[in-house]
């Protein structure tokens, strides 16, 4: 790819069949673990549920992260150790905040289990700053309503996080962050500016072109620092946006977890081994258990 190019890289994200759906995963990567505080990036999905089947995802845990969870389509019930149950639908976000450490589980509601229904979200992770990685778990709920829309020149975006296009998301941030959903119209645009550290597009459907530049369907475009560009679309898309603040200090990653100190890592496995994490009130039969073999963090640079 060429200098002038908008992009400075494309990760193809490796698919992972989890039974009744599939999920892709471009963040982490081998070519690249983190854009600005992203350090996972999955597309769940779509992928059609007939009656009498859902998705469960069993109680596991989580230090040192925020999970942003973003339904496009269908519905899931989160539940955790903090006592929370909230279900959540297409253009809403659960922020859950591990910090110290959280279990949560999360579950296909009884009424999508019922009918034939459909399931696609985005699932990412954002890695806390250092003076953060401890904090008191928490979580919070948005609805869509309560979410910016930016509308004109056959765009829609709605920011889930941080400050885009002069509207701000009422969503908890603990750094720099940039998060959006943007449906372009046949012939629509909207600007890409450049106030984040580190940027990055993936196209979920359609057709779309950043400065005349092509996006790959399913794919994590991450933008070169400081340009400045267009986003448009020919036959109409949907894009996220995301990236913010640069980490001055590595991360680490293995399984569920994320730190700046690979032994804090190992702790939360044997703590998990040992199951010291609380539990879920409601939904404490079941876990999904530690992985087999020797433990590989992922780290990034």
């Amino acid at each position: 790819m060429s200098e002038a190019a908008p992009f400075l890289q494309s990760i193809t994200p490796v698919s992972h069949n989890l039974g009744d759906f599939r999920v892709h995963r471009a963040l982490p990567a081998k070519e690249r673990t983190m854009v600005g505080p992203f350090i996972f990036f999955d597309e769940a999905g779509p992928a059609p549920l007939p009656p009498g089947l859902g998705v469960d995802v069993r109680p596991h845990p989580h230090i040192g992260l925020a999970t942003v969870t973003y339904m496009l389509e269908g519905a899931f019930l989160h539940r955790d150790s903090l006592g929370n149950e909230q279900l959540i639908e297409p253009g809403a976000v659960n922020l859950m905040t591990a910090g110290r450490g959280i279990v949560h589980s999360e579950r296909s509601p009884q009424g999508e289990r019922e009918a034939a229904s459909s399931l696609s979200a985005i699932q990412t992770w954002l890695a806390l700053p250092d003076d953060r990685e401890e904090m008191a778990p928490a979580f919070e709920h948005v609805p869509a309503e309560s979410l910016p829309m930016i509308e004109g020149h056959g765009a829609r975006a709605r920011v889930i996080m941080g400050r885009l296009w002069g509207q701000e998301a009422p969503v908890t941030t603990y750094a720099g962050t940039i998060d959006a959903d943007i449906f372009l119209s046949p012939g629509g645009a909207i600007p890409i500016d450049a106030d984040a550290d580190e940027r990055a597009l993936y196209l979920v459907e359609g057709e779309a072109a950043l400065d005349d530049v092509p996006l790959l369907p399913r794919t994590l475009h991450v933008l070169r620092p400081g340009i400045v560009a267009t986003l448009r679309s020919g036959q109409g898309a949907r894009v996220m946006l995301c990236g913010g603040e640069a980490f001055a200090t590595p991360r680490h990653v293995w399984w569920n977890f994320v730190s700046s100190s690979q032994d804090r890592l190992m702790q939360a496995r044997a703590d998990w081994e040992a199951m010291r994490f609380p539990l879920i009130p409601g939904d404490a039969e079941e876990y999904i258990p530690i992985p087999q073999g020797r433990p590989k963090t992922i780290s990034s640079s």
